[in-house]
């Protein structure tokens, strides 16, 4: 061997390790954080985008809603909707454009920390949360059992730590809290004990609303304090598919509007059942009624905070069943993101609900095709995107930290590509051809190890040999590992003591 060959192996096993050795810091700069800049994949057209918007204003004009509360009717009549002769409330296109244009663009969901405060609008992309599983995989049988209020304080410290889940709604049901009121004072409390970051719940009764907006109130440090810093948002389903109103949602949603609580108007319809079959039909049914969520909330508080949660979901047509992956559902759920998108609202859809029972292959290939898509798509908030299993009836511990890694990867994918002077690299290449002849351990090399690359903690990216002589561990026993570190060792304590013996005087809390 040449002197100069001995000496460019040299140089280049110096440059591995220098490389080995960054890899090894903590990193510095993360090159893929929450709230990139999406809407880069467009399923419709501009001409698609105009017959679906067209048809839903002729439906909410000519076919309206059913069941809707006389509180509502009475107020809309207000604002110039009327009633057909099926008794239908109907809105004309006039109205429901100047509610659009009046309707809140964006508004800062926060935190109580602020440092995990965004903002909901515009171009920007963060995943988190939903989902209602009754079921929680167990991570000592690999089974599934009735989730409990203990499982959901557990996700909820979980999640505290996992940097992609920008928002947490409760991920499951406390299956073991019988009573209604009880349940939704837990499952607050549980949020509120596990994380500071931005929450989201439900309400089974609009008489709930008050009593956990004070426990909130309580939590930062006085009345009156969550309207200056709403940290929760009330998920609700305020319509029925097809076009029809709920009135315990409605009575929610009112409930919630006086205590300043941010609005999550979720429409939710299945193809071929409460919606029409076809992708355009789906997209324009649902269209229509979250409009009419929209309707609902600004004829009382033009410009509330609310989400355009339009999340188009399907059917297996064979059997009945909801499918949470594949290609149609995701399709549906990047349309509607493009949609509200379009109409400049804050907008939310669903991804990653993955009909896969394991932490599997079939669970990592619908999770990955479902949250590219709708982040591509630009949606501002896309939920049920970590931890969902068996078609949203079950929450995995190690499917949330594969999911966390995964939102990386495809935030790094909607960040896209950055041109510029450096990052096209030309005196690089110069320097490269006219000394060693690689770029290993190079300036621009080691510059680009942390600003354009992402290093996953658990995929495996050894060799063979490596892999087999480590144990040959599948991703479903390292994450395993992972989420049992995080579960043994995080234990915060975000509720001061007095606080929290208050809240223990004040309700039945069980966990």
């Amino acid at each position: 061997m040449t002197e100069t060959r001995k000496q460019t192996r040299r140089n280049g096993t110096r440059s591995r390790e220098a490389m080995h050795a960054l890899r090894s810091k903590p990193p510095q700069y993360d090159p893929c954080p929450p709230g990139q800049v999406g809407g880069q994949y467009k399923p419709l057209t501009d001409s698609d985008l105009i017959a679906i918007y067209d048809t839903a204003l002729r439906i909410l004009e000519e076919l309206g809603m059913a069941e809707s509360p006389a509180p509502l009717i009475e107020q809309a009549l207000k604002c110039g909707a009327t009633i057909n002769d099926l008794g239908r409330l109907c809105f004309s296109r006039a109205m429901v454009e100047d509610i659009i244009d009046a309707a809140a663009k964006s508004f800062v969901f926060y935190g109580r920390d602020s440092k995990h405060d965004f903002e909901v609008g515009g171009d920007r992309v963060y995943f988190g949360t939903g989902g209602a599983a009754v079921q929680t995989l167990d991570m000592d049988s690999g089974l599934y059992r009735p989730s409990t209020l203990k499982d959901l304080y557990d996700f909820t410290r979980l999640i505290d730590s996992l940097n992609n889940v920008a928002w947490f709604t409760r991920c499951c049901v406390a299956t073991d809290v019988p009573d209604n009121f009880d349940l939704d004072v837990n499952t607050a409390y549980a949020l509120l004990k596990g994380t500071k970051k931005p929450l989201g719940t439900s309400f089974f009764l609009a008489e709930h609303v008050d009593p956990i907006i004070d426990m909130f109130d309580w939590a930062l440090g006085g009345a009156g304090k969550f309207r200056a810093r709403p940290f929760c948002k009330a998920h609700i389903s305020p319509v029925i598919s097809p076009l029809r109103y709920g009135a315990d949602a409605f009575d929610v949603a009112m409930a919630a509007m006086e205590r300043g609580m941010p609005l999550n108007n979720i429409i939710a319809a299945q193809s071929g059942a409460t919606s029409p079959a076809t992708i355009a039909g789906m997209l324009t049914s649902t269209l229509a009624e979250t409009l009419a969520a929209l309707v609902m909330v600004n004829i009382y508080k033009p410009g509330y905070p609310m989400i355009f949660s339009n999340w188009p979901f399907v059917i297996d047509l064979r059997t009945g069943s909801f499918a949470g992956g594949g290609g149609e559902i995701t399709l549906l759920n990047a349309a509607s993101a493009q949609l509200s998108n379009w109409l400049g609202l804050p907008s939310g859809v669903a991804s990653s609900m993955a009909d896969a029972k394991a932490v599997d292959a079939q669970m990592g290939m619908e999770k990955a095709l479902s949250s590219l898509a709708t982040g591509l798509a630009g949606s501002n908030m896309v939920y049920e995107s970590s931890g969902m299993m068996a078609s949203l009836l079950g929450a995995s511990f190690e499917a949330f930290v594969i999911d966390d890694e995964m939102l990386s990867h495809v935030y790094r994918i909607i960040r896209g590509v950055d041109v510029n002077e450096e990052t096209l690299g030309f005196e690089a290449i110069r320097e490269a051809i006219t000394g060693d002849g690689h770029f290993l351990g190079g300036s621009h090399t080691m510059g680009a190890m942390e600003t354009e690359h992402f290093y996953p903690k658990l995929a495996d990216r050894d060799d063979p040999r490596t892999w087999q002589e480590q144990g040959a561990k599948d991703m479903w026993t390292r994450a395993h590992a992972k989420a049992s570190l995080i579960l043994d060792s995080h234990y915060p304590d975000y509720l001061d003591p007095s606080v929290d013996l208050k809240i223990r005087d004040t309700f039945n809390i069980k966990l």
